[in-house]
């Protein structure tokens, strides 16, 4: 089973659609600056989060290949005993 994500984390997709919202509304241009401030530091963390969440599942990824590379090794070492 998965673990249950802290309220406050949003998954890739949520925080990547958030981000692209924030993005649109800071390219408007149309905001006061404190608003436009708050926003950008927002934009900041859900880059930030995609970001980790990224690393994270391409050390997953890079593993998993790893592990199936050995997999195929032993049985081809196996194979010719």
């Amino acid at each position: 089973m998965p673990k249950a994500r802290a309220a406050k984390e949003p998954s890739f997709e949520q925080a990547f659609e958030e981000l692209g919202v924030v993005v649109e509304r800071l390219e408007a241009g149309d905001l006061p600056l404190e608003e436009a401030l708050a926003l950008f530091e927002r934009g900041q963390e859900l880059a930030i989060r995609c970001s980790e969440m990224l690393d994270k599942a391409e050390l997953r990824l890079k593993t998993l290949a790893a592990e199936d590379l050995a997999a195929v090794r032993d049985d081809d070492a196996d194979e010719e005993q």
